[in-house]
């Protein structure tokens, strides 16, 4: 499986984006083609049967290609699929609960909206952080973007892997790669682009 450290795109397959659920595992297929090094499902609100069964189904796409699959929220999934990881937030359980309640060491990953934060995940045993939003997302309208400022900062203080998230696409991918990001996040530029495997070439040609 591809070390966490060499990874620095991150694709995810959110459900809100998606019409046909059952698109899922062609959306995975092209994001590897693509060559996104890690994709993470996530379905808000959907019923934990339903993403035990599409994690198991692109779980089995994933794997040949040696790319991890993370569930977002939910470690019942990883205690009955054997996907690489789960993302939690910060109102969601402990890395430690985590890793307890899927019943074995997997990779666990948190998102942090400020440097405290960010070193507190590490702290606490996270593999890797997600950090912003960096710009406003429709994906999180809620959260107050913080823009470029606060990159450098948390990648000199916090030494776990670092995925800037948060409204970044292709036009603004430089602006954060200059800011000191080396690992970003993508959910609606890929999932809406016209050539989901084009544009995820393009965003791994300028993270190389």
């Amino acid at each position: 499986m591809r070390a966490l450290r060499d990874c620095r795109l991150y694709g995810i397959i959110d459900l809100g984006y998606i019409t046909r659920v059952g698109d899922c595992v062609r959306i995975a297929e092209q994001m590897i083609t693509g060559g996104v090094d890690l994709i993470q499902l996530r379905g808000k609100g959907k019923p934990i049967d339903e993403l035990i069964n599409l994690a198991s189904d692109i779980h089995e796409i994933t794997v040949p290609s040696s790319t991890p699959l993370i569930v977002n929220d939910h470690a019942e999934i990883a205690a009955r699929v054997p996907v690489e990881g789960v993302h939690v937030g910060q109102e969601d359980d402990s890395v430690l609960v985590v890793r307890q309640k899927a019943g074995r060491d997997l990779m666990v990953g948190k998102s942090t909206h400020n440097v405290t934060q960010a070193r507190a995940a590490r702290d606490e045993g996270a593999d890797y952080i997600g950090f912003g939003p960096i710009f406003t997302t429709p994906t999180k309208p809620d959260y107050m973007p913080f823009g470029l400022s606060d990159i450098g900062q948390v990648h000199l203080g916090v030494g776990i892997p670092i995925f800037c998230i948060g409204g970044i696409n292709i036009d603004n991918l430089q602006q954060v790669i200059d800011a000191g990001a080396k690992r970003v996040v993508m959910v609606s530029a890929l999932l809406k682009a016209h050539s989901l495997v084009d544009y995820a070439r393009c965003a791994t040609d300028m993270l190389a």
